[in-house]
This record gives structure tokens, sequence and C-alpha cells, in this order.
């Protein structure tokens, strides 16, 4: 980006945000994209081959943006669970989550839970390392890392995906607060570990 105006790749993703906000994937063509980015539609194909590829783009870009932005490791196990539930939440609050669950089910499924994606791969990846460090530090439990890293990607999800379906039963603090016991019962070490 410079002089503050984005590049055409980023302009791109946004105006397909926008459209897929205001009509939801099936309604949304390559043609919409690119008017309401202002560009020609021969100039979308240039970064990408066709619209389900910009959605892709987007789904990535935006699942990924909610990863945290700070590097640096937890320093207990209590942090580093306030670190992935917030993460969670965070995805589960994204507008275009909660347009793909209302609007189009099916490409939710697929692009969120059918389909090990760059997004997944990138949690799962950042998640792991967060993991070992832990370990390192001795307050997460032993066992491979990516394989930790896997079961908290299907748990939290899950939750994701599920919380509008329990709401009644688990609103906002209530979802965290259970996210928050069972992510820190699974990763706490069983013995002389904190709890």
């Amino acid at each position: 980006m410079a002089d503050g105006v984005p590049d055409t790749e980023t302009a791109i993703l946004d105006a397909a945000l926008a459209e897929v906000l205001a009509h939801g994937i099936r309604r949304t063509t390559a043609s919409d994209i690119a008017r309401r980015c202002g560009i020609a539609r021969q100039t979308l194909y240039r970064y990408w081959p066709d619209a389900q590829a910009v959605f892709a783009a987007l789904i990535t870009r935006e699942l990924v943006a909610a990863l945290p932005g700070e590097a640096r490791d937890s320093a207990d196990l209590d942090e580093l669970v306030a670190l992935l539930v917030e993460t969670a939440d965070r995805v589960r609050r994204l507008p275009l989550v909660d347009r793909l669950r209302d609007t189009d089910p099916e490409l939710f499924a697929r692009y969120i839970l059918d389909r090990l994606g760059t997004s997944q791969r990138a949690i799962h990846a950042e998640t792991a390392r967060r993991v070992a460090a832990g370990q390192r530090a001795g307050f997460v439990r032993a066992g491979d890392p990516p394989q930790l890293a896997a079961m908290v990607l299907l748990i939290a999800q899950s939750a994701v995906q599920s919380a509008p379906l329990v709401a009644e039963w688990l609103p906002e603090p209530s979802w965290r607060a259970e996210l928050t016991h069972a992510l820190r019962g699974y990763l706490a070490p069983a013995l002389g570990g904190r709890r």
C-alpha cells in the first residue's frame, strides 16, 4: 500500500467482502466485484481465475486476520487459553462468518469446515507453535504439538460453528467461559500442572 491507497488485490478483496455481506456468495459474481471495485473484470482475472478463487482468498484473509498479532509466547496456561478463546471469539464475530452461516450454509461448510485450506493451516501452525512453547515452559501437557493443536482447532472450530445453535443455553459470556474450561482442561498437564 502506497500513500494510503490500497493495492489492487486488497481493493478487490474489500469489494468482494462488501458484495458478499450485501448479497451473499451465491448472488455475487466477478462482474459485481469488479464493478464495486471500479475496475474491469479482466483486471480481476489477472489476480484470480474466477469468483470462487476470490471468495477463497477473501475467507483466508478474514480468518488469518483474526489470529493474534502479537508473536510473544504466553506466560502461563491461563494466558494461552485466553488468547485461544479470544481468537475463536473474533472468528465467531466476523461479519463474513455470520453472513456465510446465515445465507450460504453449504458454502460455509465447504470453506470453513470441509476443506483444510490456507486459513486452517495458518491457524494450526500458530497454535502448534504456541502449544510447543507452553510445553517448554511446563504449563501445557505432553504430547505432539501438531496433534494437540489439531484438537484445539477442532474444539474451537466446532464452538464457533455451532455457537448460534446453542445461544439459548450459552449466551456470549457463558460461551467464552465454557470454551475456556474445555481448552484449559484439554491442555493442562495431568499431574503437577496448574488447572
